[in-house]
């Protein structure tokens, strides 16, 4: 049974998922080309999609069996857990299939294994709760485990609609790149590339035999009568 404390929670995060699975739905009809592509790179946009999309669900589930009366808030984490592990594993299975070792499908992999783990624990808290269903403290457990699910689907909502992305790993790592860039490529101050040009003999045009220094030389003949 849910406590009369934490009633108001699962009223404030049923409208809260609901509002983010209809901004979702609007993301992934905007990324809809993107991820109607075969390429390596739509698979794992729309794992992210399905990720968000199950983490939200899974939010909107619990809160919403929660405000009915009676003990339903167990068997529903317990039951939208299972489901999303299984989304998870077949995610895992995707990456793998994939065959493409860089950081963003790593990244993808971690947050994969961060949402499964939050599966688990809801589904241990769920198992407590129909055992015990005066267990208030896994209750609580499960409420906690639903903003982690928010936090979770908005992260990956982010990263599908191609947000930008600034970590301080990220940008330590582009920090030292630029500086080996410098120390590698750049010219010297004070010197252009190349080493410095041969000014000797360019201030000046050579000049025609008879040239007058200061205006142009006389015309032939000039004098003479």
């Amino acid at each position: 049974m849910v406590p009369a404390a934490i009633h108001d929670f699962f009223t404030a995060s049923a409208g809260v998922a609901g509002a983010l699975i209809g901004l979702l739905f609007v993301a992934i009809s905007v990324s809809a080309e993107r991820l109607a592509k075969a390429e390596a790179s739509a698979q794992t946009l729309r794992i992210r999609a399905y990720a968000a999309l199950t983490a939200f669900i899974n939010a909107l589930s619990v809160s919403l069996f929660a405000l009915v009366p009676g003990e339903k808030i167990g068997w529903t984490s317990v039951i939208v857990a299972i489901v999303g592990l299984l989304f998870v594993a077949a995610s895992l299975l995707s990456l793998i299939r994939l065959r493409q070792v860089r950081w963003a499908s790593l990244r993808d992999g971690l947050f994969l294994v961060g949402l499964a783990v939050t599966f688990v624990l809801q589904m241990v808290a769920g198992i407590n709760v129909v055992q015990r269903p005066g267990d208030s403290g896994s209750v609580n457990t499960i409420a906690i485990l639903v903003v982690v699910c928010f936090v979770v689907g908005i992260s990956r909502a982010w990263e599908l609609i191609g947000g930008p992305s600034i970590g301080i790993g990220h940008e330590v790592v582009a920090l030292v790149r630029g500086g080996d860039t410098v120390r590698d490529g750049a010219p010297v101050s004070g010197a252009p590339p190349g080493g410095a040009p041969d000014t000797a003999g360019s201030a000046e045009a050579p000049r025609a035999a008879g040239d007058a220094p200061g205006g142009d030389a006389p015309p032939s003949g000039a004098g003479e009568f």
